[in-house]
């Protein structure tokens, strides 16, 4: 099958990205792989939706270096084509990343799969589901159980109230946004950072403030979730812990948090349980959950990373769980003769 990802764009794309460990997988089971950025569509006078996709040798490549040397080189090949052409496109991109330089890219990914789901391809995670969790405040529609006490606002009195509130501290941070970029913890409503902080989370839009759990100083828990469960191969389940560097409450890759193994527990596997219904619902194939004890700080829709560390911590090889799944999908798809949904061959 040909598998396409959309990306950011092809400069930033990075050896041990999600992406790139995707990418060798399918190449590995012989597919053909090619990438989409944002400015690559079109929509002709016909109705028929086309793309500029930049394809990579059909070869197999040992490591993911080798393959993201190959993706910057002139072993790619650039083309037009129908997108008809691809089995499955897997939108990889992250909107926060041009919400300020490239507005109009934010929204392509949603917005151009969908075009390409009503033309017959498979598009992970389904477009519509992507809408809905385009932002922090999706996961307020999950279970009052897995959510911490969360308040939402721009209004820095109402903010001061939840934190008198929560004698353990706050946690402060974009609702729109990732990579831990502008996460603060607060420690009470007195704090003397207190006006500085919320001018420079406020000036990203809304705020979510967050009631601080005091096991997030362990870190968090990333784990990745495939078709509505936790994604496992041979006994072995795709999660880390995400230690935060020392001095931050933050414990993002970006951030330089460190990656360590962890062993998957019932408290994890119940509130995997609790979102799942939700997850099929919205048609989301892969996410990313951030756990804290029992409650999720997060669920990454759109580029939930750390596949290529935990990969390598378990030598299991996850990716290839992955992509038997979308071959497999394929395979339904063809067999129901276009009954199923977007939607619903997304999370079978």
């Amino acid at each position: 099958m040909r598998i396409a990802f959309f990306v950011n764009s092809i400069k930033d794309e990075h050896p041990h990205f999600t992406t790139t460990v995707f990418a060798l997988a399918a190449l590995a089971r012989g597919h053909e792989v090619c990438y989409i950025t944002p400015g690559d569509f079109v929509l002709r006078e016909d109705d028929t939706l086309h793309a500029c996709v930049l394809t990579l040798p059909r070869r197999t490549f040992k490591k993911a270096e080798t393959l993201h040397k190959a993706l910057h080189s002139d072993e790619t090949t650039r083309e037009v084509i129908d997108i008809t052409e691809i089995d499955v496109l897997m939108l990889r991109n992250d909107p926060s990343q041009d919400a300020e330089t490239h507005p109009w890219a934010a929204q392509a990914g949603p917005m151009f799969g969908r075009l390409a789901a009503d033309r017959g391809v498979l598009v992970v995670n389904d477009p519509d589901g992507l809408a809905l969790a385009q932002n922090k405040l999706y996961l307020q529609g999950f279970p009052e159980a897995v959510r911490p006490p969360s308040l939402i606002s721009k209004n820095l009195e109402e903010i001061r109230d939840f934190i008198g509130r929560h004698p353990k501290g706050v946690i402060i941070k974009p609702l729109q946004g990732s990579g831990g970029k502008h996460v603060f913890k607060i420690d009470g409503p007195n704090d003397a950072n207190i006006n500085q902080i919320f001018e420079a989370v406020s000036e990203e839009g809304y705020m979510i403030a967050q009631g601080y759990m005091p096991k997030a100083k362990d870190g968090d828990i990333r784990v990745f979730v495939m078709n509505g469960s936790p994604l496992e191969r041979d006994g072995k389940y795709a999660a880390l812990r995400r230690v935060p560097a020392k001095g931050d409450v933050r414990s993002n890759m970006h951030a330089k948090g460190t990656a360590v193994k962890v062993e998957m527990t019932d408290e994890i596997l119940a509130v995997a349980d609790l979102v799942r219904p939700k997850l099929i619902h919205d048609g989301l194939f892969m996410v990313g959950l951030d756990i804290v004890g029992d409650k999720i700080l997060e669920i990454n829709v759109f580029t939930p990373g750390g596949l290529w560390s935990i990969c390598d911590m378990y030598n299991a090889n996850f990716a290839e769980t992955v992509l038997m799944s979308l071959e497999k999908k394929i395979e339904m798809r063809e067999g129901n003769q276009g009954n199923l949904s977007n939607r619903e061959l997304a999370i079978l």
